[in-house]
């Protein structure tokens, strides 16, 4: 059996699982995880792994400098929209994601993991509930909050410590709004602003629900009908079940919120 072994940040390489102390095989066992394709996150779909390979095509590079080319391989060509289907495994499968061209936030964090896998540097998701000051009137109105429940994000393994990184919002859609982009250096936390350019509230993060080595599809449902109420969610699914749905709303012409 085998395992992979940490020899520099952010590169494992093979090493018999019968080499380790039980501490060390707890580490590396751990890691492993993070590495791993499962059938949502599925780093190991050929577009997937051409896309990580089109993205940062040389091995020799710094993890963290890799790290940095997938984050804008996802922050800008994965348009944000939170009008799409939610409530099922393959709504958030990286390469649905990768061929779609859209997705919500965990959409786009699940394909970033996934290109992070595919280069061999581990990844994990993470989500939080943010409060966003700045949303839409239109997305305020199907939300019925201006509660982002489950926001999800990625964690990457880079020089010895987990460091976040947040591709939701492409660049034009930060411009609409007057937010300053969200940039990632590979080296420190890439969370949302609290304010934007015009100094007015932006994002407020309110609760923290911890990491995962896959999307925990059935607790963000959850999260969901306990955030927004079970009738309107489960009036979301029934809308997104019909023949003919048209849930393409047009998220990135829609009315600035006041603040």
């Amino acid at each position: 059996m085998l395992t992979l072994e940490f020899e520099a940040p952010g590169w494992y390489t093979k090493r018999p699982h019968g080499a380790y102390t039980g501490q060390e095989w707890s580490m590396h066992k751990d890691f492993d995880q993070y590495l791993q394709p499962t059938d949502i996150i599925d780093s190991d779909h050929p577009e997937v792994a051409g896309y990580a390979q089109k993205l940062a095509p040389n091995p020799g590079d710094a993890p963290g400098d890799r790290a940095v080319r997938l984050y804008y391989g996802v922050r800008d060509p994965i348009w944000y929209d939170p009008y799409l289907p939610f409530y099922k495994p393959e709504h958030y499968r990286a390469s649905r994601t990768l061929k779609n061209g859209r997705a919500f936030c965990i959409g786009k964090a699940t394909l970033l993991c996934a290109l992070g896998r595919a280069s061999g540097i581990p990844a994990r998701l993470g989500f939080a509930d943010v409060r966003n000051h700045l949303a839409t009137k239109q997305l305020l109105e199907f939300l019925g909050s201006d509660l982002f429940s489950y926001h999800g994000f990625v964690e990457f393994y880079l020089d010895g410590k987990w460091v976040k990184a947040t591709p939701a919002f492409n660049i034009e859609l930060c411009r609409r709004h007057k937010v300053i982009p969200l940039e990632f250096d590979g080296k420190s936390d890439s969370i949302f602003h609290a304010f934007n350019r015009e100094k007015k509230m932006f994002m407020e993060y309110v609760d923290d629900h911890g990491t995962f080595a896959d999307v925990p599809v059935e607790r963000i449902v959850a999260g969901w009908r306990q955030a927004y109420g079970k009738e309107r969610v489960q009036r979301w699914i029934s809308e997104y079940e019909q023949p003919d749905a048209t849930y393409r709303r047009k998220f990135d012409q829609e009315d600035v919120a006041p603040t």
